[in-house]
């Protein structure tokens, strides 16, 4: 994170004698992978924008054990979500926020039969009470009347049936909603959920994320929005298989609203 990004840990806030009014689960993507780390920084400028009192948890955040438990490995998730639930409730944690969706249903539905209960955001839901509140302004800047579809992730969707939150976010960016043909309760998986980002795919006619991303092309769109960290790389990686890179971007919606404003 480069200098300027304000991001203060739990620890910290503890040392204080503080709570943060919500703690931002980073998520091993977020944390790791490079292009979700721009995900990460637009999320946290926004925060810092709408002067959120919040905290991450640094090296105490642990995966969250939702690849471990897809593939199979119930005692592997189950340690990990014990390490995570432990240092959570430690600190007397009472909001999470994150911009994984693979995250926000580990913890929103597996953690409470563990001893972890969280109220348990995505970020776009967040955002979205920002705005309701005053505390975020979002003007359509760069975005205003550009055709932006979105992809809805299967655990955010779905599985957690938000749909509307991320889509009244674009809105206000006023630019132009398509749908795809598969959307909200007949979304189509972008091919990495259940642990399948970690291997390869097995054999077949096509994969799911170019079946996905030509079903985005279809309607034109010059971004399609995600909210998830693997839709992202896969549609990304869609967007490459059928070499539209140059006319279409694949943009996390927290992105689009930091650089419609210039953050």
């Amino acid at each position: 994170m480069s200098e300027s990004l304000q991001v203060p840990t739990m620890s910290e806030f503890m040392a204080q004698g503080k709570q943060p009014e919500v703690v931002f689960w980073v998520g091993c993507a977020g944390s790791f992978d490079d292009r979700a780390k721009k995900i990460t920084k637009a999320f946290v400028k926004l925060l810092n924008k709408a002067n959120v009192k919040f905290a991450v948890l640094g090296t105490e955040e642990s995966c969250t054990g939702d690849p471990a438990k897809r593939s199979g490995n119930e005692f592997l998730f189950q340690m990990q979500a014990a390490t995570n639930i432990e240092v959570l409730n430690a600190y007397e944690v009472k909001k999470i926020v994150t911009a994984c969706p693979h995250c926000f249903n580990t913890i929103k539905n597996e953690y409470p039969g563990l001893g972890g209960d969280y109220e348990v955001m995505h970020h776009t839901q967040f955002l979205k009470t920002l705005l309701n509140e005053g505390r975020l302004t979002i003007e359509g800047g760069r975005y205003k009347g550009k055709r932006i579809t979105f992809h809805d992730p299967c655990y955010l969707g779905r599985a957690n049936q938000v749909y509307e939150a991320p889509r009244d976010l674009i809105i206000k960016l006023e630019a132009e909603l398509v749908e795809m043909k598969n959307c909200r309760r007949n979304g189509l998986c972008c091919g990495a959920g259940g642990a399948q980002m970690f291997k390869e795919p097995e054999k077949g006619n096509k994969d799911i994320n170019v079946e996905r991303t030509e079903q985005a092309l279809e309607i034109k769109p010059e971004i399609i929005a995600a909210g998830c960290p693997f839709c992202n790389t896969m549609m990304t990686d869609g967007v490459k298989a059928k070499n539209q890179e140059a006319k279409v971007e694949v943009m996390d919606v927290a992105e689009l609203i930091a650089n419609a404003q210039d953050l």
